[in-house]
């Protein structure tokens, strides 16, 4: 279980709302440490499930099939358990194979389309531990062959979110 200093919220004690996000986290990780600690301030709690999450990742312009592959990648490169264990799911869940996961795990990201290959590459240039990230002009190259610039930004949001929360969540004890 995951060491926060923070107060948690019980489940029962959690809105309906609440209660299903801590079930699907709870389903995913078994560590709902993230939903029993952001339903102390639920607008924030919403901002991440509802306002983010649904609308931008799972509802934007760019596919969640390429948000999930980044969403993963990024989990790979910062080695968050919690985060790995939902993110696998997420990338299997839409059709990925445990070849292509297992390469992902070794930076091949050669059985996967061009497009599927920048957005990954973009991932890595975003992720947490990679203090000199860029979008290159070759990078950005590779993406405007397949997005439009509104789904770069889009893809770039999404991205800096993820790091920002996984950044918060480490720092506040919230995943293991």
């Amino acid at each position: 279980m995951s060491e926060t200093l923070l107060p948690r919220v019980p489940r029962h004690e959690l809105s309906e709302g609440q209660r299903m996000a801590w079930d699907a986290l709870n389903a995913l990780t078994g560590t709902p440490t993230f939903v029993d600690v952001f339903a102390n301030a639920p607008e924030l709690l919403d901002f991440a499930m509802v306002q983010f999450y649904q609308k931008i990742f799972f509802d934007g312009r760019v596919g969640e099939k390429h948000k999930q592959l980044a969403r993963l990648r990024l989990s790979m490169n910062h080695g968050c358990r919690t985060c790995n264990m939902q993110n696998l799911v997420g990338v299997a869940n839409i059709g990925y194979s445990q070849e292509q996961i297992d390469a992902m795990w070794r930076q091949d990201y050669s059985g996967f389309s061009e497009d599927e290959q920048a957005v990954m590459e973009l991932a890595d240039e975003i992720a947490l531990n990679n203090d000199h990230g860029k979008l290159t002009p070759e990078l950005y190259a590779k993406l405007k062959r397949h997005f439009s610039d509104e789904d770069i930004l889009e893809l770039g949001l999404c991205l800096a979110v993820i790091v920002g929360l996984v950044k918060l969540s480490f720092a506040f004890g919230l995943v293991e």
